[in-house]
């Protein structure tokens, strides 16, 4: 399936969405194939090897509904990064890359669009800047998939497809790694309310 969009899981940036993702076999092989991607163009950096391939990970999105299989998905995603990058737990950019899965992979109903506490799904955009800096945006998942009908060619509001409707619910300032790793993750039956 991943190879009808091949192309696609072969960018370190571009989005996925796995809204009942399981235990992570699909976000697996994507995450696999975007690390393959940082191997070919980054490979004679370490510096950009490792910061490119947290971009990768920060471009998986997943919902889940049941607590043991987000907790697997996470543990499944954060092993296959943290063995292409030879990394243990004590290394920030594990604990960053344990940050980000905290916040894109959630324990949610895809369907409601809510948390398993009944709070708003929102995800974190990520982009890296350059130079070691990560720039996140909040939003709510229901905004986006709502945006979807506001821009669709043809309707009445397709003006306000990519301005308004777009507007983050938050930006943080840069964050480097260390920022990443020392931030509160998000565990598994926490409220998603300060998301």
């Amino acid at each position: 399936m991943l190879d009808l969009v091949k192309e696609e899981t072969e960018r370190i940036d571009s989005r996925f969405l796995e809204p009942a993702c399981g235990s992570g076999n699909f976000i697996v092989q994507i995450v696999r194939r975007k690390l393959a991607a940082v191997e070919l163009k980054y490979s004679k950096s370490d510096f950009e090897r490792r910061h490119y391939a947290l971009l990768g990970l920060m471009c998986i999105y997943g919902i889940e509904l049941l607590a043991d299989n987000i907790a697997e998905c996470r543990a499944n995603v954060l092993e296959i990064f943290a063995e292409y990058l030879k990394l243990d737990e004590s290394d920030d950019l594990y604990r960053a890359a344990f940050y980000v899965l905290s916040q894109n992979l959630v324990h949610g109903d895809a369907l409601t669009m809510c948390t398993h506490d009944g709070q708003a799904i929102t995800f974190a955009e990520w982009g890296y800047l350059g130079k070691g800096k990560f720039q996140r945006r909040d939003f709510r998942f229901d905004t986006l998939t709502l945006s979807s009908t506001f821009s669709a060619e043809g309707s009445l509001f397709a003006h306000l497809g990519k301005h308004e409707i777009f507007m983050p619910m938050k930006t943080y300032p840069p964050m480097t790694v260390s920022d990443l790793a020392a931030a509160e993750p998000i565990p598994i039956e926490s409220k998603g309310a300060d998301r």
